[in-house]
């Protein structure tokens, strides 16, 4: 049995898709995935990068590149109203459920309404909606998302994926020696992992200790 953990936001399409692909690695692992809610726009201003959304050749590739992968495995696409949306109440909603089941529940059915049926997930009235409807008590879910603890408890959980290396969503995250995996796309290398493989950490660092030869120069 391996433990792991995957930072998500649903402002990420690729969260979406790598939330449909748990049931696989579930299985793989022989537990479930913990869900981990994170603010992915603090994970790019900690390593000082832009989102995709901000780079427009990346917005068009990286949309066009997610409707090819919906269309691929049968998923409706239809995406928020608009995009970037602020995700950060539908976060502290996910963080204030303690239940590790109750957590994947709401975020996938969140990721779902905003990415499969095109609902807006910024907007609370459809947060406790979707919330309710799937046998959670919205209101409560709501007021929880306000208070001081919740905004706290989000806050801390990027922090802590920041000190861990992770820099985008989704990542997942062996918790027995904190290996990374980036993406949605990293899903056979995750496979692979737990299937017992592994590369040599010893070759690994040595070659990152190499001195670099030559550097970019930075404008600005």
């Amino acid at each position: 049995m391996t433990h792991l953990d995957c930072y998500v936001d649903l402002v990420s399409p690729y969260v979406w898709l790598a939330l449909r692909g748990l049931p696989r690695i579930d299985a793989a692992a022989g537990a479930p995935v913990r869900l981990v809610p994170v603010l992915f726009a603090g994970l790019l201003n900690a390593h000082g990068n832009l989102g995709p959304a901000e780079v427009p050749a990346k917005r068009r590739y990286v949309f066009r590149d997610v409707m090819r992968e919906a269309a691929r495995r049968g998923l409706p696409f239809a995406g928020p109203p608009g995009h970037p949306f602020n995700p950060l109440t539908a976060l502290r909603m996910c963080t204030a459920l303690t239940d590790d089941a109750a957590r994947r529940a709401l975020a996938l059915e969140l990721a779902a309404a905003c990415w499969e049926r095109g609902e807006d997930i910024g907007d609370a009235a459809v947060l406790v909606r979707l919330a309710d409807g799937i046998g959670l008590d919205g209101a409560a879910l709501l007021a929880a998302a306000g208070t001081v603890e919740v905004k706290r408890q989000l806050m801390d959980a990027t922090a802590q994926a920041v000190a861990d290396g992770v820099f985008g969503v989704p990542t997942y995250r062996l918790q027995d020696g904190g290996e990374l995996f980036w993406g949605g796309d990293r899903l056979n290398a995750l496979l692979w992992r737990l299937g017992g493989n592994a590369i040599d950490e010893a070759a690994l660092e040595a070659f990152l200790a190499r001195e670099p030869l030559a550097e970019r120069r930075r404008q600005g």
